[in-house]
């Protein structure tokens, strides 16, 4: 009986837990207004996702990259929240790149920006899939694909809700535009 009671346990907790997360309700796009567009400021970053076939911190990865990009195109100061749902990602695969030497990461996610302040209203919804090069033989054999592609999908937010590109191109940055 005890063998059973812990995975019982275990499974209550995480049904507990997911109740609690922060969900992304879905619908069709939805622009920010532009005053907000303004003013805004990301504070707290939410992330869920679908079964994926990804590293086991592509989660952390995900959420730190983005919220790097939010931090450098969202600086006004009205707090928004953003959740954002992973429905899917592809990496090129080493050895494609390492022989063709070029392919192509893509992530499909939904990002709804939420204002805490009026009781998680969401105030903009952002559907996305974005695709970025793998860099070359030697980038897409040894880069970390995970935040290549998650830094593209920050871009790509920042530029969708804020018309803003967070960083110029160069060295100093994972995406080549």
């Amino acid at each position: 009986m005890k063998t059973l009671a812990t995975p019982a346990l275990i499974a209550a907790a995480l049904l507990g837990t997911a109740a609690c997360a922060p969900v992304v309700q879905g619908g069709p796009p939805m622009d920010l207004p532009p005053g907000l567009a303004e003013t805004a400021q990301i504070g707290t970053v939410y992330m869920s996702s679908d079964w994926l076939q990804v590293e086991d911190d592509f989660s952390g990865t995900f959420v730190e990259e983005v919220d790097e990009e939010m931090q450098m195109c969202a600086y006004g100061t009205y707090p928004l929240d953003l959740r954002l749902h992973v429905e899917d990602v592809r990496r090129a695969g080493r050895v494609e790149v390492a022989l063709n030497g070029d392919g192509v990461h893509t992530i499909r996610a939904v990002a709804e920006l939420v204002d805490p302040r009026r009781d998680n209203l969401i105030v903009g919804r952002y559907p996305l899939v974005v695709e970025v090069p793998a860099g070359g033989r030697v980038a897409g054999v040894f880069g970390d694909r995970q935040m290549i592609a998650s830094e593209a999908f920050g871009r790509a937010l920042c530029d969708a809700a804020f018309a803003r590109n967070p960083r110029r191109p160069g060295p100093h940055n994972a995406t080549s535009d």
